[in-house]
């Protein structure tokens, strides 16, 4: 993705089935977990870079004992930070006992962060300031050690005053300006009530059915509780993902099956993906259970997350990139006028090197199809040469792009800002044959297009080129996410800029004026969440025409070059990730109620002319 978007945040989940001892004698040490947590969380690395956090319950600790520990680190290097401080903590110890190690009990007493059940956490923040006190996990803390909560989760809630509200609370900053903080306080109060009805076993399942009703959003959460029972809760809709993994010595849940794969050496068969609106839930004498804790609704889990997000090593999302790429290649060779000798076909970012791949291959099946057609059809005339020159004939590939260092742009003015930026990518000279080829270039999707605009398109244009042909895996991103990505204002989406655009053009703007007084109708009457009306500002148009003006909209006076944009359709979307068909950022079909009103409320500010979000 050309323009910088965060997205979504990580989870890890480690409960061991077996006493600390037991890993020491069969793996040779007593770090085993904390091992599998490090690479669980490594592995996910892509899925937050604003901070980290990690929690431990230690199970069957002495009255009058810490038995819940937690640490949290702001900053990109979070993850290091935070083992680094673990290790710093154990060889302060083994100064004072140098044989530590050879005791695991002694060990698990002595050390924090050595314990039975982990949480990990990988945070970018949607909600929320980007400081340590706002990175999961969070602690509920209680004078009954049964209800002490820690929880951490990827989500984003669009109702957490109604939580607050509902729970007659009025909580801090902190608390107030996270969805977290909501989310951990309704579990506290339903765990409490649960714990007064059996203090000694008190109803998990029940706890979280109480709680989960009263959500709104797409999440999965971790939590670990006081008397050792453990979770992990997945919305209805299956918004966001969790797979799970457990044998006879644990269980492992993560946002992503291929950090399970790689951590523990198992295969994609042996991992299950939790099933919307079901819990992992671990007792605290280790049984486990998935109960349907909510009645599973449409599922409709994140697009992005195959298009984007997830890394592309879980072999379900390489093949379905793959064929978002393939689908493309129509539309390519329609802009191309079928033209693939005079076209060159590259990738920016690298992220989009898959789609890249795919698109690659629906083009060389086209090229393949018509040199058999020619041959049959030209077998008696053509000459040895032409067949040969026929047959040699491949797509043109080249590197043309590629990310450079980050630049700094030390001095402030825009114009010396704007041709700083410019420089963010360098290209590949002497690939190009000027004036006469088509570059084409696939992006996995394209939100704001400032990168394209400032930057790519620039740089591109360098090189002559006859036609920049902007290629997106993606299909045009026209509503705001309340999800879990950081995408909320309507002004900063070039596919509403486009749409906009063109409504003044054709003497239209009465259409953004009646929908926005349609929006305050709602609101007047608490019917914001009933219907999604900035759809009307998209329902004039066809997809093409505002691909051809957000085209114009991205195309730089000084570039010589023809710049023309192409998008996935959702249809094309939908064929290649057949399992996630969450796409309300593309279609305005949100599965929440919340989501309408998210949508309806980032129109109100940017007719208002407000920079806030809309939840």
């Amino acid at each position: 993705m050309s323009d910088a978007l965060k997205h979504e945040c990580g989870l890890a989940y480690i409960r061991l089935l077996k006493p600390i001892s037991y890993y020491h004698r069969k793996y040779g040490t007593s770090f085993y977990a904390l091992n599998k947590l490090y690479l669980l969380m490594e592995k996910q690395h892509n899925r937050g870079q604003d901070g980290a956090g990690i929690a431990t319950l230690k199970l069957n600790v002495e009255p009058g004992y810490q038995f819940m520990h937690r640490l949290r680190i702001a900053g990109p290097g979070a993850i290091k930070e935070i083992f680094t401080s673990v290790q710093n903590e154990v060889t302060e110890l083994e100064r004072m006992y140098p044989n530590l190690r050879d005791y695991p009990g002694l060990m698990k007493g002595y050390l924090r962060f050595m314990g039975e059940v982990m949480l990990g956490h990988l945070r970018y923040g949607t909600q929320g300031k980007n400081s340590v006190k706002f990175c999961h996990p969070f602690v509920k803390s209680d004078i009954n050690p049964a209800r002490n909560l820690t929880m951490a989760g990827n989500f984003n809630l669009v109702n957490t005053d109604e939580l607050f509200a509902l729970l007659k609370e009025n909580p801090d900053e902190t608390m107030r300006a996270s969805d977290l903080g909501a989310m951990i306080d309704t579990v506290h109060h339903f765990l409490c009530e649960e714990e007064v009805k059996s203090p000694e076993n008190p109803d998990v399942e029940a706890m979280l059915r109480q709680a989960a009703s009263r959500f709104d959003g797409g999440y999965v959460c971790g939590g670990l509780i006081g008397n050792g029972d453990s979770f992990v809760l997945r919305d209805k809709h299956g918004i966001r993902p969790a797979y799970y993994y457990h044998d006879d010595e644990i269980v492992i849940v993560a946002s992503e099956r291929p950090a399970i794969q790689t951590s523990f050496n198992v295969q994609q068969h042996e991992i299950k993906e939790l099933p919307p609106g079901c819990a992992v839930i671990v007792k605290a004498d280790g049984t486990l259970s998935v109960p349907q804790i909510l009645e599973p609704a449409e599922k409709k889990a994140c697009s992005f997350e195959r298009i984007y997000f997830s890394r592309g090593s879980d072999a379900d999302i390489y093949r379905e990139r793959i064929r978002l790429g393939t689908n493309l290649a129509p539309k390519v060779l329609e802009a191309l006028d079928n033209d693939l000798k005079n076209a060159i076909i590259s990738f920016i970012p690298n992220t989009a090197e898959t789609a890249f791949y795919g698109l690659i291959k629906g083009l060389e099946d086209y090229l393949k199809d018509l040199k058999v057609q020619r041959i049959i059809r030209n077998r008696n005339t053509m000459t040895d040469a032409e067949i040969s020159e026929l047959i040699h004939r491949r797509v043109r590939i080249e590197k043309i792009a590629i990310k450079d260092v980050k630049l700094r742009t030390f001095i402030t003015a825009d114009s010396a800002r704007d041709e700083m930026v410019q420089h963010v990518y360098d290209i590949t000279y002497g690939t190009v044959n000027p004036h006469q080829d088509t570059l084409v270039v696939i992006d996995d999707s394209i939100v704001r297009g400032t990168t394209l605009r400032q930057s790519i398109i620039k740089m591109l244009d360098r090189l002559k080129p006859k036609k920049i042909i902007v290629v997106s895996s993606a299909p045009q991103i026209r509503y705001p996410d309340c999800y879990g990505i950081d995408m909320s204002r309507m002004a900063d989406f070039i596919a509403f800029q486009a749409a906009v655009e063109l409504l003044k053009e054709r003497d239209m703007n009465h259409v953004l004026t009646e929908a926005y007084i349609k929006c305050n109708t709602a609101r007047e009457h608490n019917r914001l969440d009933e219907e999604n009306f900035v759809k009307e500002v998209y329902a004039p148009f066809t997809p093409d025409e505002i691909s051809d003006k957000i085209g114009q909209l991205l195309r730089p006076d000084d570039v010589q070059a023809d710049v023309q944009i192409i998008y996935q359709s959702i249809e094309g979307l939908h064929e290649a990730c057949p399992h996630n068909k969450g796409d309300w950022y593309f279609t305005g079909n949100y599965p929440t109620p919340g989501g309408n009103k998210v949508a309806n409320r980032a129109f109100m500010n940017y007719m208002e002319n407000k920079a806030g979000r809309g939840y």
